[in-house]
């Protein structure tokens, strides 16, 4: 199935609780009475919220922000070179690019055009959209291209010749699926793609892992690994850094479980002996474990969020008793501070640790016992501050960048060592312009208590002449899963579509993210996923408390699992909005796993197909918990017929039932654009248009 556009989701037995639906006609996702049904409703909205001046102004200002030569053009470091895919009006499906290190330092660069997408696009008649690139080191010759038709998670992979600039005649390629390849060596390839019937899992990824030759048909691949239908995917790969060059297998068993295994030159598995839910990276000599629970072993008990450091070769063949194992502690969280990252360097490790939401870093030098700790400096109040080592096998230099929500970007460029702290005085290279005037408005971070006594933090971006009188237009938005935190960040598109109209933005940390590491991800988690909500609810409940707004002021967007959020906001708490904008959303949990990826997500929602577990997922479903004669208020929904993640059957659906029941609900399903809604930046900028003038006409 991975292989087609799309697979029509075969109509269930209706049975138990989804006797009832009338909508699952609309699950055949690319049938011509769908898409007809899809058409005539976007005809609709659009004529209802996209024929005004007002609206064709916002678009024309979005795209400036998405389309803009002064953005920073961000790259990463091949060979030599330095990368970057850059779209503008005049590339709107974009340009892989490269320049050097100085030119790239200059305020104009001299970049060299290395892949022209929309010369590719019109060559061969199809809508390519980039997908990334990965290149064999340490020469750099080939590279493994990745492109979607559309947007979709599906890519088609192709073979290139980085110093020639062209696609390899005869080269390795891969058709249509979700595909995992990386390179071995330049004639072998490690492949886990779609191979024909039974080789996908239940969550519609590879479950085959295989080698590759050149010259041979991907038919004569021979297995390395074969994983179970119920498992999440399967992948292999090797890691190539000179001096440490390993083979590894990765087995996902569910979205936060998973199995690493060392591959011999005898082609046998030696499992990385740690917890499943732990994650592992190997760098050179050093194995970092990051437990997601707390894990007791060698008479130690380690707290779930920490990160911990092993020499690799040790710790692969010895045991506990004989020291070995030992593991040294690089970093701990305590109430208030959670690990958002880290980057190597050639000789040292950059730490980057949230504090109540608000970045920190650290350098690490590696040394016997407890390792050699510097700052690397902090983010201004209320900012993102973020560093990546460029080339961990030859340097230790490093990109920095700093942003807040009335803070452009500003890129740094260091070398860990040099300067007078030592750890590396960065100088700015590159800053973003700014796209609406920020002097106007004030940054502040609070905390309001949840339902269950829990103290949840927000951030609020508003006008400093505020009149707290519960009038202000205000949107609130939020994620709440999958342990991903929202932290400052300068948008051009949300200050020139909301703050500059004079309105109040807030983002809502709610348990299911990871602002404050895995135990703020497992408060939400399956049987607990109520506590986001709450939380989202208590955030505007003190909005307004503090006469910042009130329900009818009061509008609240999200995406993905955020769109789930604003689905339950919707059912849950209708009396606390204006208007809600939910964006290719999860909304009929009880199908949720039998649509395009959903079945990779039972760890974060539970089965729905197990009675005892659908006891309490039907509580945040909203596709069933729909009703009539409530009191909701109007209701967007966006999506992607190209959406092979979510799927745009959830929005489909809910909005058919809505409608049916005689709410005032919209719909707007981009034809193209996978997961992100939009294959390129007009696409883009008229999705958000349409989110922000849908709320703007229904909370000013």
């Amino acid at each position: 199935m991975a292989g087609m556009t799309h697979a029509a989701t075969p109509t269930p037995k209706a049975t138990g609780d989804a006797a009832a639906d009338t909508n699952l006609w609309l699950e055949d996702i690319d049938g011509a009475k769908q898409l007809d049904w899809v058409r005539q409703h976007n005809a609709e909205t659009v004529q209802k919220y996209t024929q005004t001046p007002e609206f064709k102004q916002l678009d024309e200002r979005i795209l400036e922000v998405l389309d803009s030569n002064e953005r920073i053009p961000f790259v990463n470091k091949i060979g030599d070179s330095y990368y970057n895919f850059w779209r503008d009006k005049e590339h709107p499906k974009g340009l892989w690019r490269r320049t050097s290190l100085a030119e790239f330092r200059k305020d104009k660069p001299a970049w060299e055009t290395v892949i022209d997408l929309d010369a590719l696009s019109k060559a061969e008649n199809e809508n390519w959209v980039w997908h990334g690139e990965q290149c064999l080191k340490p020469d750099y010759q080939r590279c493994l291209i990745s492109l979607s038709r559309g947007g979709a998670d599906a890519n088609v992979v192709r073979e290139f010749d980085l110093p020639g600039k062209q696609f390899v005649k005869d080269g390795f390629s891969l058709p249509e699926a979700k595909s995992s390849v990386a390179w071995r060596d330049r004639d072998t390839l490690y492949v886990a793609t779609d191979f024909g019937p039974g080789s996908m899992t239940t969550s519609s990824y590879p479950r085959i892992v295989k080698e590759w030759k050149r010259g041979t048909p991907l038919s004569a691949a021979t297995t390395v690994y074969e994983g179970k239908p119920e498992d999440m995917s399967v992948a292999g790969f090797r890691d190539n850094t000179p001096g440490f060059e390993r083979d590894f297998v990765t087995r996902q068993l569910a979205f936060y479980d998973s199995e690493t295994f060392l591959r011999g030159k005898d082609g046998k598995l030696l499992k990385i002996d740690v917890p499943n839910d732990a994650n592992t990276d190997v760098h050179r000599e050093w194995l970092l474990i990051e437990p997601r629970s707390d894990w007791s072993i060698g008479g130690k008990t380690y707290k779930s969020g920490s990160l911990l450091v092993a020499r690799f070769d040790d710790y692969m063949s010895g045991e506990y008793r004989t020291g070995k194992r030992d593991l040294t502690v690089l970093f701990e969280p305590t109430d208030t501070t959670a690990l958002d990252g880290y980057s190597w360097t050639r000789h040292q490790l950059i730490l980057n640790v949230m504090d109540n939401v608000v970045n920190k870093l650290e350098v690490l030098t590696p040394q016997e016992g407890p390792w050699k700790r510097e700052s690397l400096g902090g983010a201004p109040k209320l900012s993102t501050i973020a560093a990546a080592g460029i080339d961990a096998d030859s340097s230790d230099d490093y990109f920095l960048t700093v942003s807040g929500f009335l803070q452009p970007t500003t890129l740094y460029y260091g070398t860990i060592g040099q300067g007078k702290n030592g750890a590396g005085e960065p100088n700015g290279i590159k800053h973003s312009p700014s796209f609406f005037d920020a002097s106007k408005y004030d940054v502040s971070q609070h905390f309001v208590t949840s339902k269950d006594g829990t103290r949840v933090p927000y951030f609020e971006i508003a006008p400093k002449k505020l009149k707290a009188d519960g009038k202000n237009p205000t949107l609130q938005y939020g994620y709440g899963g999958f342990e991903i935190s929202l932290q400052p960040a300068y948008s051009g598109s949300m200050g020139r579509a909301w703050l500059d109209k004079g309105r109040v933005y807030v983002i809502a940390n709610i348990r299911g993210g990871g602002e404050y590491g895995p135990r703020w991800h497992k408060a939400a988690l399956k049987a607990n996923r109520l506590r986001a909500y709450e939380d989202f609810a208590a955030v505007s409940e003190d909005l307004f408390k503090r006469k910042i707004t009130s329900p009818q002021h009061l509008g609240a967007m999200g995406g993905s699992n955020g769109g789930l959020l604003m689905g339950n906001m919707l059912t849950l708490y209708p009396q606390l909005y204006g208007a809600i904008v939910s964006q290719v959303a999860l909304l009929d949990m009880q199908r949720y796993t039998h649509l395009s990826a959903g079945a990779s997500w039972m760890a974060e929602y539970g089965d729905p197909d197990k009675p005892a577990e659908w006891a309490w997922i039907k509580t945040f479903s909203p596709y069933t918990n729909a009703k009539a004669n409530q009191k909701y208020p109007p209701v967007l929904f966006t999506t992607s017929t190209r959406d092979d993640r979510v799927g745009p059957v959830h929005a489909r659906k809910m909005y058919a039932k809505l409608a049916a029941l005689g709410y005032d609900t919209s719909f707007y399903e981009n034809i193209e654009g996978g997961h992100g809604a939009a294959a390129d930046n007009k696409q883009s900028a008229f999705m958000n248009a349409l989110g922000y003038t849908y709320l703007w006409e229904h909370v000013k």
